[in-house]
């Protein structure tokens, strides 16, 4: 039998894997033996102690079976109803006894529309992909964080982390929101999450029962519409305009529980919600008894105008959750985020977080709380803002150079995506517009996931923090020449 290595994990897992597949199927027969350990490691390129790490293994698991002075060989003993499955009979392809009794809860997301898509990375990137979740690789400290992590790791807690995480990282979390969002709290405040997603499911599940009404920017995050949907809630949603949510549509009675917004850079039209609606939302929130959870997921890229105010920094009743995220500003698949709590939510929301998982990865917590106290995420956020306003720069110079006055630029004052809109060009042939590009190798997104109605004229999101600025030039140009006649000519 040919062994070869294949699918992710460590090289005994993989050794281990691929001889169980060759006796599950057959390939390897009850008493066959198997290869030394010295040739089966000279032949993969491994060492031999990953050999035999693999072998002993699949001898405690009943596999092989070890005989003195002859070697490893497969166990006599597997029955052949073991020794005969098929494709036919995999666990993955077995039908139930019929359609399982689902919770309500269950049934909620099920039934959801897959919103996924947009957010998944493609099986092939295009050779210019304006994926608007990214950050630029190349923009963070890689090595620095690998040795604060092998750092962490030759001295690493091995017991449970606190529920609202390490002390430590909790203070400088505190720290860095004083001095770059002017967010008023304390490390006591702060509850660690797996990311802003997690933030958005524990707060809903602490404020929200079967029915209760949640308001939702028009359009909005997705995200925190599913969640909402799978805890039953009653969505609301407001419109957005150029100054983000119309807070004057409010509803002024009713059961409203909770408003989900985003005011430093709506997403996804990257409108910035001035002092006087902010003040206008607050004095809504304290009269109807709802609590505000903003989400701040990149509110430190701001190119234009003086920062404003974190709707938090001017709450003195108690009324705002404020989550923020690392995915942005450090790397997606960090997964840390943090919410700061209102004292009257504390105890519920820490409770929710400890039944959901326990803990966030104490591993990174630790090494962030480095990367923090040692000074390296402000470096780090100040080389992204500057190399960001850079991209913006050239992503606006050739939206203009190539589209003029047939797209409208939404959100390009802060974060690092922009919305273009097509007066000319309806809704409808967005799909189509997005197949022509990526035909031509570009990679596009529209915003109708995020609209409760699909707008009617087409609308699409382009992230520019991943990206050179050569290629921003070059994907622009390129995309231009691809939707030309959609543009000039569009159906109707």
């Amino acid at each position: 039998m040919v062994i070869t290595l294949s699918g992710s994990g460590p090289l005994y897992q993989q050794v281990y894997r691929a001889i169980r597949e060759g006796v599950l199927s057959g390939r390897l027969r009850a008493g066959d033996r198997l290869p030394v350990t010295r040739t089966l490691a000279h032949d993969l390129g491994i060492s031999r102690n990953v050999v035999l790490i693999a072998y002993e293994q699949l001898i405690a698991e009943g596999y092989a079976e070890a005989r003195v002075g002859s070697g490893t060989f497969v166990a006599a003993t597997l029955p052949d109803s073991m020794l005969r499955v098929s494709a036919s009979r995999r666990q993955d392809s077995v039908i139930g006894p019929g359609a399982p009794r689902l919770s309500r809860y269950a049934r909620r997301i099920v039934d959801e529309p897959d919103t996924e898509a947009p957010v998944q990375p493609p099986l092939h990137r295009q050779r210019y992909d304006f994926a608007y979740y990214l950050a630029s690789a190349r923009d963070f400290p890689g090595d620095i964080w690998r040795r604060l992590l092998a750092r962490r790791l030759r001295s690493l807690e091995l017991d449970y982390s606190p529920v609202r995480g390490d002390a430590g990282l909790r203070t400088e979390i505190a720290n860095y929101l004083r001095r770059s969002r002017a967010v008023d709290c304390s490390p006591g405040q702060i509850l660690l999450v797996n990311g802003s997603q997690q933030a958005i499911d524990l707060v809903a599940r602490v404020l929200l029962d079967p029915g209760d009404s949640a308001v939702l920017e028009e359009p909005h995050y997705q995200g925190a519409r599913e969640v909402f949907r799978a805890v039953g809630a009653r969505i609301i949603p407001i419109a957005v305009d150029e100054s983000g949510l119309e807070v004057a549509r409010l509803p002024r009675s009713g059961r409203v529980r909770l408003a989900y917004v985003t005011p430093s850079h709506q997403f996804p039209t990257g409108a910035i919600m001035p002092l006087h609606r902010r003040l206008a939302l607050l004095a809504w929130a304290e009269k109807t008894g709802a609590y505000i959870l903003e989400d701040d997921y990149d509110g430190e890229f701001r190119y234009e105008g003086r920062p404003v105010e974190a709707v938090q920094a001017l709450d003195r009743a108690g009324r705002v959750i404020y989550a923020g995220t690392f995915s942005r500003i450090l790397f997606p698949s960090l997964r840390m985020g943090y919410v700061v709590m209102p004292a009257a939510l504390s105890p519920a929301l820490s409770r929710a977080k400890q039944i959901t998982d326990r803990h966030t990865s104490f591993l990174q917590q630790a090494a962030l709380a480095d990367f923090m106290r040692e000074g390296y995420l402000d470096r780090s956020v100040r080389r992204s803002r500057v190399r960001n306003a850079s991209r913006r720069q050239t992503l606006l110079r050739a939206i203009g150079k190539h589209f003029g006055d047939s797209v409208e630029v939404l959100g390009a004052a802060a974060g690092i995506h922009v919305v273009l809109r097509f007066p000319g060009v309806a809704g409808r042939q967005t799909a189509h517009l997005i197949s022509r590009a990526a035909q031509a190798g570009v990679a596009i997104y529209s915003t109708s996931p995020y609209y409760l109605k699909p707008p009617d004229r087409c609308e699409l999101i382009l992230g520019y923090g991943a990206m050179t600025e050569r290629d921003i030039t070059a994907g622009i140009r390129t995309l231009e020449s691809a939707i030309r006649p959609l543009i000039k000519n569009p159906l109707t």
